[in-house]
C-alpha cells in the first residue's frame, strides 16, 4: 500500500493499493496452468483385452497348538509327544505358504512350558505365531 500526504495540506490521508505486484501474479500463475493442463489430460487411447479370470487366493491353514496345566502339548485336538511335536512342525515349516499357528496356554500353566513351546516353534521356522486369550470380565 502507498500513503500519500500533501506537504502542509490538512487532508485526510490518502490511501492506494499498488495492483502491479497482483496482476504479475496471476498471469504467471495463468500461463503455468495453462503449460501443465495439456500435458496432463493427454493420454494415448488404447483397447485393451479383456478377460475373466480371477485371482486364486491361497489362504493358509491355521493351526491350535495347546499348553495344558500340566504341559502336555496339543496339535489342534491330538496329544503329541515331543518329538512327534517338533516333527510336525518341521513338516508345517516346510509348507507354502507358511500355516499360522495359535497358541493357547491354559490359565494355570507354567511359564516355562509356553516358553519351551514357543522356542520350539521358533527354531522350527515357523513365521507366524499368535496368541488366542479369552476376554476377561472385570
Amino acid at each position: 500500500m502507498a500513503f500519500s500526504k500533501s506537504i502542509g495540506d490538512n487532508s485526510d490521508v490518502m490511501s492506494e493499493i499498488n495492483m502491479t505486484p497482483l496482476v504479475d501474479v496471476m498471469l504467471v500463475l495463468l500461463i503455468i496452468f495453462m503449460l501443465t493442463v495439456p500435458v496432463l489430460t493427454h493420454a494415448v487411447k488404447v483397447n485393451l483385452p479383456r478377460a475373466a479370470n480371477q485371482p486364486e487366493v491361497v489362504k493358509p491353514e491355521s493351526i491350535n497348538i495347546s499348553v495344558t496345566e500340566d504341559g502336555s502339548v496339543y496339535w489342534d485336538e491330538a496329544k503329541l509327544s515331543d518329538a512327534e511335536f517338533k516333527q510336525r512342525l518341521a513338516v508345517a515349516a516346510a509348507k507354502e505358504p507358511q500355516p499360522t499357528m495359535r497358541l493357547r496356554g491354559d490359565r494355570k500353566v507354567q511359564y516355562e512350558y509356553v516358553a519351551k513351546t514357543m522356542a520350539a516353534i521358533q527354531q522350527a521356522g515357523i513365521e507366524k505365531l499368535g496368541f488366542v486369550t479369552e476376554p476377561g470380565t472385570q
